[in-house]
C-alpha cells in the first residue's frame, strides 16, 4: 500500500509547493511514521490523506530550515496555518492520480537518460534506492548520490510540476517512452546478477505505461510501447528452465507462453496499425507479434521480420536494431546471408568496437559462424562474449553454446 500511495503523496506536495526535491524528503518522513503508526494503531480510514497531512507538516519543517528561501518559507507558513485551522479544511485532499505528471517531471530534458530512470524508479515507481541500485548493479551509496543530483538538477532548472507546453510536450512524452522501455529492457534481461530478469522492474514499467496509455490512448506510439512491452513479457514464463536457465526463443514451449498478454498486445497494436504512420515501438511490437502468431519455430515468418527490421532500422539506426537484422536476414536467407551483413555493417558502422553492444557482436557472429560449420571459430568467439556480459545466466549459456560446438 504504501509504494503504491507514495507517487501520489509526492505529487499532492510537488503540485501544492513546487519543490520537488524537498517534497521527495518529506514524502519519506510521512512513509516512515505510517511504518512506525500504522501497525499500532491500525491504517486510518483514508491512507492517502494521513500521508499527505504528514508530508504537509514535514514539508513546512524541511522548508522553514531552508532559511535562504524565505519566499518558500512564507508559503510553508501559510501552509501550515491551514492545517491547524479545521475551518479551512473542507475534507481530505482530492484523490488525484500525479502520476503522469511525476512521470513528465522526471523525464526532464536538464536530466540525463540515467538520471531520469532513476527518478522515475524512485518518485512515481515508489522503489526504494537499494532496490534501484541492486537493479543497476551499483552500490545503494552512489545511486543515493545520482538521485539527489537529478533532484538538485531539476531544482536548478525551475522544473515546475506543471503539463507539458505545446513546444515542448513531444520532446517530454518522448523522453517519457524512452524511460519506461529501458525500464523495461532491463528488468527483462538485467545487466547485471545471478537472475536473467527483475520481475520487478518489468512489472512496473508495463504499469506506468499502462496509465501513460490511459492518459493518452490516442497516441500510437504509447500504444505501441504497451503492445511490445505486453507481447515481449507474454514470452518471459519460458524464457529459463528448472535451473533458471536461459532458453532461446527457437527453443522456447509456447504453450508457456502468456495467451492473454498476446491478445492484448495484438488487439492494441491492432488499434494503431492501420494508421500507417507506424513509428519505432509499433515496429517492434509488430515484429513481437509476428513472433507470437507463429505456431513453431519453423513456421515463423522470417521473411516478413526482416522488412520490419529494415524498416525500423530506417527509423532508428542504432547498432541493436541492426544486429536484430543481422539474426532476421540470417533466418530468412541463410547464415551466409547474415555474415556478410553482419561484416558490411560491421565495416560501416565499426560494431565490434563499440563497447555497449560488442558482447552482443560477438555473440551473434558466433551464432552465425555455428550455422555455417565453424564450430572453432564459434566456440572462441562465444567464450570471448561471456567474458563481457555481467548476467551470470547469460554467461553460463554462452559457456554452455562454447561448450557445445568445442
Amino acid at each position: 500500500m504504501l509504494r503504491t500511495e507514495a507517487p501520489q503523496v509526492l505529487g499532492a506536495l510537488v503540485r501544492r509547493f513546487g519543490r520537488f526535491d524537498v517534497a521527495e524528503d518529506a514524502v519519506q518522513e510521512a512513509l516512515l511514521a505510517a511504518g512506525r503508526a500504522w501497525p499500532v494503531e491500525g491504517v486510518p480510514e483514508n491512507p492517502r490523506s494521513w500521508l499527505i497531512r504528514i508530508g504537509y507538516r514535514r514539508m513546512v519543517d524541511l522548508l522553514r530550515a531552508d532559511q535562504a528561501r524565505r519566499r518558500r518559507e512564507q508559503e510553508a507558513g501559510l501552509a501550515e496555518l491551514a492545517m491547524q485551522n479545521p475551518d479551512r479544511q473542507s475534507g481530505p485532499p482530492p484523490e488525484t492520480d500525479d502520476s503522469l505528471a511525476l512521470l513528465l517531471l522526471c523525464c526532464h530534458p536538464a536530466l540525463s537518460a540515467t538520471s531520469q530512470v532513476a527518478l522515475t524508479l524512485r518518485a512515481v515507481g515508489g522503489l526504494t534506492t537499494a532496490e534501484i541500485a541492486h537493479a543497476y548493479g551499483t552500490s545503494e551509496n552512489t545511486m543515493g548520490t545520482r538521485i539527489s543530483r537529478a533532484k538538485q538538477q531539476l531544482a536548478r532548472a525551475g522544473a515546475r510540476f506543471t503539463p507539458p507546453t505545446e513546444a515542448d510536450r513531444d520532446t517530454r512524452l518522448a523522453a517519457a517512452t524512452q524511460v519506461l522501455y529501458l525500464i523495461f529492457n532491463e528488468g527483462y534481461t538485467a545487466s547485471t546478477g545471478d537472475r536473467l530478469a527483475r520481475l520487478d522492474l518489468t512489472a512496473e514499467a508495463i504499469r506506468l505505461t499502462r496509465m501513460l496509455h490511459r492518459s493518452l490512448p490516442a497516441d500510437a506510439e504509447v500504444t505501441g510501447l504497451l503492445a511490445l512491452m505486453l507481447l515481449t513479457e507474454a514470452r518471459r514464463p519460458a524464457r529459463t528452465g528448472g535451473h533458471d536457465e536461459l532458453i532461446p526463443l527457437d527453443e522456447q514451449d509456447r504453450s508457456r507462453w502468456d495467451a492473454a498478454l498476446i491478445r492484448e498486445g495484438t488487439d492494441l497494436l491492432d488499434q494503431v496499425w492501420s494508421r500507417r504512420q507506424a513509428g519505432p515501438y509499433q515496429l517492434q511490437a509488430a515484429i513481437a507479434a509476428v513472433h507470437a502468431a507463429a505456431p513453431s519455430p519453423e513456421r515463423t515468418d522470417w521473411p516478413q521480420i526482416a522488412v520490419l527490421y529494415l524498416w525500423l532500422e530506417r527509423l532508428s539506426p542504432t547498432a541493436p536494431v541492426r544486429l536484430s537484422r543481422v539474426v532476421a536476414v540470417a533466418k530468412a536467407y541463410g547464415p551466409a546471408r547474415g555474415l556478410a551483413l553482419l561484416d558490411d555493417l560491421d565495416r560501416r558502422f565499426r560494431l565490434d568496437q563499440d563497447p555497449l553492444v560488442r558482447q552482443r557482436v560477438l555473440a551473434v557472429r558466433a551464432h552465425l559462424l555455428r550455422m555455417t560449420g565453424d564450430a572453432a571459430g564459434a566456440a572462441r568467439l562465444y567464450r570471448e562474449a561471456a567474458a563481457l556480459t555481467g548476467n551470470q545466466v547469460e554467461q553460463r549459456y554462452l559457456l554452455d553454446q562454447a561448450e557445445g560446438v568445442s
